[in-house]
């Protein structure tokens, strides 16, 4: 049996992943804080940072996609 080739970012303890940044404003982050909202639009993932998030809680709460805010 053979296995598929890791995502980029997620190859093992090793791997380095890309940069976090907040999709809507471009905050970066070292880490990914806990504190940052993950939402799939599309198929990719979009990283929102606590600021952003408090902004449009609303928003994401009813699942729209970040293009409607």
């Amino acid at each position: 049996m053979t296995s598929l080739p890791a995502e980029p970012g997620h190859g093992g303890p090793t791997a380095q992943r890309p940069p976090v940044v907040c999709t809507r404003c471009a905050t970066p982050a070292e880490d990914l804080p806990p504190t940052w909202t993950c939402s799939v639009e599309n198929g990719v993932r979009c990283y929102f940072c606590d600021a952003c998030s408090r902004e449009n809680l609303r928003s994401i709460e009813s699942r729209l996609d970040s293009a409607w805010w």
